[in-house]
């Protein structure tokens, strides 16, 4: 026997109560019924209580059928619930009106009890279906995303594998570089992708040799032309995705040491012609850069590296992004704070 406890509810809603008496009849035996006379109370039990389905009158005064549906369809609370008109009204003009209204059935009056079972056994069972279909997607985006997730981190780490001074150096700037797009208003989706792609923008360093990525002293020109080359190569590597994370994850990877007033490299470009990603990420890779101990210097000083990045607006960096910079530069030193500890600890 099925305790009521693990019985399915099903809110029935008409303006008749003797309507209602017999919707109770015929389905108490095997279901929970709730009941509602009109459909500001139908709304009321469908947020709170959240049936399994609703069963709907349309005639009803005040509020019809057809706007407590559309109600429980545009609140999320109630959205997935399936409603199933009960109602005279047969028309085919009047059953397109309540599917456009978000039904899945109707169940003509007079009411016939073995219709009834069966409408409500056939949809509670197809969304029980949805459901599980659902988790299953559900449950395979997450893994996807985590596969994901953990090759980025594997292909930031890879760039740094032989880079041994640069500590929590990439997934810090990746912080500052998401707080930096939301603040010239990026997306909270967007904002995040940028964070998730901003760690692989030194992939390509796993092309450089040991002898040039280590090295302490300033390049000769012949290996610093060697070093550039890891724009392109991280290009080449990340390029091969298809996705948009991977895709901005290429732009960056090749346009991170481009400059607002058009002599960085590996391209030269100048202006608006640099991806906004790249722009973003150049900033905050500088600042952290600056403010990090190296073999061959000192960290600076956070105010010294801010003056520094505001001499550079124009040349370096663009303007707009860096008086936002400026603008949240207590979210960006509350950051470096966090990231800090997680580098001592």
């Amino acid at each position: 026997m099925i305790t009521d406890s693990h019985k399915q509810t099903i809110l029935a809603v008409d303006d008749t109560p003797e309507n209602l008496d017999v919707l109770r009849g015929i389905l108490v035996p095997d279901y929970l019924v709730k009941a509602a006379t009109n459909g500001k109370t139908a709304l009321k039990i469908a947020e709170n209580q959240a049936p399994d389905l609703i069963l709907l009158d349309v005639m009803m005064p005040e509020m019809d059928g057809y706007e407590v549906c559309r109600h429980l369809k545009a609140n999320p609370a109630t959205a997935r619930i399936p409603v199933i008109f009960v109602t005279a009204m047969t028309d085919v003009q009047d059953e397109q009106r309540g599917f456009d209204a978000g039904a899945v059935d109707y169940i003509p009056k007079p009411i016939q009890p073995a219709i009834v079972q069966a409408r409500v056994q056939t949809h509670l069972a197809l969304a029980d279906q949805q459901r599980t279909c659902e988790m299953v997607v559900h449950r395979r985006t997450a893994e996807l995303e985590e596969s994901q997730k953990a090759a980025i981190y594997m292909l930031g780490e890879a760039g740094h594998f032989n880079d041994t001074n640069t500590g929590v150096h990439i997934w810090r700037m990746a912080a500052y570089s998401a707080a930096l797009a939301r603040a010239v208003n990026w997306s909270v989706d967007q904002a995040t992708q940028l964070e998730l792609a901003a760690p692989m923008h030194d992939t390509g360093k796993i092309g450089i040799p040991d002898a040039i990525l280590k090295g302490s002293h300033k390049l000769p020109p012949d290996e610093w032309d060697i070093m550039k080359t890891h724009t392109t190569i991280g290009h080449s590597i990340l390029k091969q995705s298809n996705s948009p994370l991977f895709q901005m994850a290429a732009d960056i990877a090749l346009c991170h040491h481009e400059k607002w007033g058009g002599n960085g490299y590996p391209q030269g470009l100048a202006g608006e012609a640099i991806p906004e990603s790249a722009r973003i990420v150049a900033l905050a890779d500088v600042f952290d850069a600056l403010t990090t101990r190296r073999p061959y210097k000192e960290a600076w000083s956070t105010n010294n590296a801010v003056d520094s990045i505001q001499q550079e607006s124009g040349r370096h960096f663009e303007p707009r992004l860096v008086e936002a910079f400026l603008d949240i530069q207590s979210e960006i030193l509350e950051l470096k704070e966090e990231w800090d500890a997680k580098e001592e600890a």
